[in-house]
């Protein structure tokens, strides 16, 4: 592994937390204890974070974690990063762990589909014609890596699910095997498919962090690279290696796997971009929708009143995992 020093892990669990303002507090000074960095959700429902430190600090954290009998069966989704994967620790309480907005409370036992594990999910994939590959991640997520022929619902937000499915009410009879990134989004967009009257639904277990690590350079059903909620932005996957990035820059259609966040402050909208291209067309750091309405790099600077700052683009504030 890259920078073994410094580990990332990204995990979540639906459990009742009592009290979730008291436990975020206790879970905060576990944390900062440690000198871990990262995201973390809190809520009634449940955990979801993505934490950073180094491989002794987040081996403990595990460890503590698991020692509350709520989480002893967690898994973690481990990967590498450096000191500035996240710049700082932020704990913080919602209403739900991920967000969706299901109109009952969320039970994953109850409500959501079925697990198969990652070489079960790709053989169903691979064998059977009824099974259709769904997305459950945001539209700018699977533009640069996504599974071969994967359904990609056209969402810049989680929150735009339940109105985006009524477009594949044609495929109720069909066998969905759907697949996010950690798993935590499958959980809740299965059980809204099956809310939604679809019949088969299955999701995979761990979502494309726990297939890169189970299959490795096996596989040749996924394409390009994993989309982050850090620093990184973008996590290279063993699986696509030695093959063209499968994101297109959003101006020229060329293969890239670099984001930039619109430099249009009031639209600051996420999408791929190829340097080389942005090297030659400096307008290129607005995105297509901002042009084609008539601004202009000079425009849009005097209007934000904020320099442009390179490389890394600034990044939705949501974790997903």
């Amino acid at each position: 592994m890259e920078n073994e020093n410094h580990v990332v892990l990204l995990y979540y669990r639906y459990v009742r937390i009592e009290e979730p303002h008291l436990f975020a507090a206790d879970h905060r000074r576990l944390a900062l204890s440690l000198g871990l960095t990262g995201r973390i959700i809190v809520a009634e429902e449940g955990i979801n974070g993505t934490v950073a430190g180094s491989g002794g600090a987040t081996r403990a954290y595990r460890e503590a974690l698991r020692q509350d009998p709520r989480f002893a069966e967690i898994p973690f989704k481990e990967s590498a990063g450096d000191a500035g994967t996240f710049p700082k620790l932020s704990v913080k309480v919602r209403s739900e762990i991920v967000t969706l907005g299901l109109p009952l409370p969320f039970d994953p036992a109850r409500d959501a589909a079925p697990h198969l594990s990652p070489v079960d999910w790709k053989r169903l994939a691979e064998s059977d014609p009824d099974a259709v590959l769904f997305d459950a991640r945001n539209d700018y997520e699977s533009a640069v890596g996504r599974f071969r022929g994967a359904i990609t619902p056209p969402i810049e937000n989680f929150r735009e699910l339940p109105e985006a499915i009524d477009a594949y009410k044609h495929l109720k009879n069909k066998k969905i095997l759907m697949y996010c990134t950690g798993g935590i989004r499958c959980e809740k967009a299965s059980a809204l498919l099956r809310q939604n009257g679809f019949r088969e639904v299955y999701q995979l277990d761990g979502g494309i962090m726990n297939y890169e690590r189970e299959l490795g350079n096996r596989d040749d059903l996924w394409e390009g690279d994993c989309f982050v909620f850090d620093n990184r932005v973008v996590l290279p996957i063993a699986t696509a290696g030695g093959r063209p990035p499968a994101g297109r820059c959003a101006h020229s259609g060329r293969p890239t796997s670099q984001y930039r966040n619109c430099l249009h402050n009031p639209c600051n909208r996420l999408f791929l971009v190829e340097e080389r291209f942005l090297d030659e067309n400096p307008q290129a750091r607005l995105c297509p929708q901002c042009l084609e309405s008539g601004l202009t790099l000079d425009c849009a600077m005097n209007k934000s009143r904020s320099p442009y700052l390179a490389p890394a683009p600034r990044l939705a504030p949501a974790p997903a995992s």
